[in-house]
């Protein structure tokens, strides 16, 4: 395994690429990699032609003394909080690039964007429990603190609840935030809390999956070790209805996920553990500095 200096040297190289892609893409009208609102409730004052009428405070309004819109200022700081899954699915794929050390990468990558940007940045690690929590600060002495507590993480438990994890960051994140959550989703009925989180925040979600988890080899009738109950079961790996059925449900998945995301204006990411995820977060970010304008 590589020691945390070289991982620390790799993500900052990661970090540079991805903010000069950005920077070429936007054709020098990029602002930040984290682009979110930017804007704050300041106050209100009088309707005027021209104002857009989204802008409108009703409740002011509704007293009779006119029609009145809200104010902005520009957010002097941000917040960007990391959800990470550290459950037992995420410790599938080769060594050195399973699920779990690409989510680690993914999030010390973006950790440094956020440094770059003056944010305060977050973590919260879960499998169905708290398993690592770190406050939002700034700072580069932080971000490597964040950084290096991340990959020397050892998780109490294999077991996945995103409902959990999504609940307590609604508890510990009162600041509208924009929150990263990075998982493979390998859980049920967690569309609720994802939808309330994502009214809440300015949410990005990154779906991190494996080969394996779909590409069995067709070896017979061989055993399958669910990660997070220990359980074997026995399988037929070389029926086709049962690599079709995999494949299958696997896309199904995704594609909700993947809706579920859009409807609700949460940036979503696929990124398989056998490719490069650069040019993915480059293209996630080129759209958000597109929408957020």
């Amino acid at each position: 395994m590589e020691g945390l200096r070289e991982i620390l040297y790799k993500l900052r190289r990661y970090e540079i690429k991805i903010r000069k892609a950005v920077n070429t893409e936007m054709h020098g009208d990029f602002h930040s990699v984290f682009k979110g609102s930017g804007l704050e409730f300041d106050d209100v004052r009088a309707y005027q032609y021209g104002d857009d009428v989204r802008t409108i405070d009703w409740n002011v309004s509704a007293k009779g003394e006119g029609t009145f819109v809200k104010t902005f200022k520009e957010e002097k700081e941000q917040n960007v909080f990391f959800i990470i899954d550290v459950s037992g699915s995420q410790h599938i794929g080769k060594e050195g690039k399973q699920k779990i050390d690409i989510s680690k990468e993914i999030c010390g990558v973006l950790s440094f964007s956020a440094l770059k940007e003056g944010s305060s940045v977050g973590l919260l690690c879960f499998s169905n429990q708290r398993e690592k929590y770190i406050k939002p600060k700034k700072g580069a002495k932080h971000i490597y603190e964040l950084i290096g507590s991340l990959f020397k993480l050892q998780t109490q438990s294999s077991k996945t609840s995103l409902t959990k994890a999504i609940r307590l960051a609604m508890n510990i994140i009162k600041r509208k935030s924009i929150i990263v959550i990075i998982s493979d989703f390998v859980d049920e009925n967690y569309e609720q809390s994802l939808k309330a989180l994502a009214k809440k925040h300015d949410l990005i979600a990154i779906h991190i999956a494996d080969q394996r988890e779909t590409e069995l080899p067709p070896l017979g009738i061989v055993p399958l070790l669910d990660k997070e109950s220990g359980n074997t079961i026995w399988v037929n790996s070389s029926s086709k209805d049962f690599r079709k059925g995999i494949i299958g449900k696997f896309a199904e998945k995704q594609a909700n996920l993947e809706k579920l995301c859009h409807k609700h204006r949460t940036n979503y990411v696929f990124i398989n553990t056998s490719e490069d995820y650069v040019p993915k977060l480059v293209k996630m970010f080129r759209v958000r500095n597109l929408t957020k304008k």
